[in-house]
């Protein structure tokens, strides 16, 4: 709880600090028929509602949350993050930041913070994030992705994913079987999807397929989690 309140009066302070500027706030919300947080499903393959709200200020920073039910810590997932992002040219352009994930209600363990970053230059992404004490204090954590979009026919986009999870088990304080994203004892693991996008009406929809390296001794002894699967979204910016 404390460093929900730290992470919640530094973006108050943020806002305070750059009261001064203009500023665009927006919202967004969602209907998934599973959320997936790198390749492993959150609600155990059930349909999440999720949205959020978003502060820009003219000068490239940004504050925000975002929240969705999940299937375990109290059933909420409420993610609170603050960042810079600019463009150095018409084709590349950096985003940093630090991203805390709360789970309301919970023992303090449950929640946790990472830094990130990421260049883009045209259409293609590459972007890491790091965690110093990942999901029930399981140690140090690093996940590197690329992605890319291009664009279709009949204002149809293609977007391709692949990341790479790795856990530092030196730091790791869960007990055998505890581990933050494993059970099976693997260090690290692979997951990648290719999602369909089409924007109508003001709506967006998306048909993606989600997978990942891992199997089922590895992913809680529940490979629906971790096995490859097609998610359908409706999403909405207000």
């Amino acid at each position: 709880m404390k460093r929900v309140i730290n992470c919640v009066s530094a973006a108050a302070l943020s806002l305070a600090a750059f009261s001064s500027q203009a500023a665009e706030i927006s919202a967004n919300v969602a209907l998934t028929s599973d959320y997936k947080f790198r390749g492993i499903s959150q609600t155990d393959t059930s349909p999440a509602i999720q949205g959020g709200f978003d502060v820009n200020f003219e000068n490239g920073v940004y504050v925000g949350t975002w929240g969705s039910n999940v299937d375990f810590a109290n059933s909420l997932e409420l993610d609170y993050y603050i960042g810079y992002s600019t463009d150095l040219n018409e084709d590349v352009s950096i985003d940093v930041g630090y991203l805390y994930y709360d789970y309301p209600g919970t023992p303090d363990v449950d929640d946790y913070a990472e830094v990130y970053g990421s260049v883009s230059f045209k259409d293609f992404t590459l972007g890491v994030n790091y965690s110093d004490d990942y999901y029930l204090e399981t140690g140090k954590l690093i996940y590197i992705y690329g992605g890319y979009e291009f664009s279709l026919p009949e204002d149809f986009s293609l977007a391709i994913h692949y990341g790479f999870s790795d856990l530092d088990r030196s730091t790791q304080n869960a007990a055998p079987g505890e581990n933050a994203f494993l059970t099976g004892g693997a260090d690290s693991y692979a997951d990648y999807n290719i999602t369909l996008n089409k924007s109508y009406g003001g709506v967006d929809f998306s048909l993606g397929y989600y997978d990942t390296d891992l199997n089922k001794a590895e992913c809680f002894d529940n490979d629906s989690l971790c096995d490859g699967s097609f998610i359908f979204t409706i999403a909405k910016s207000l």
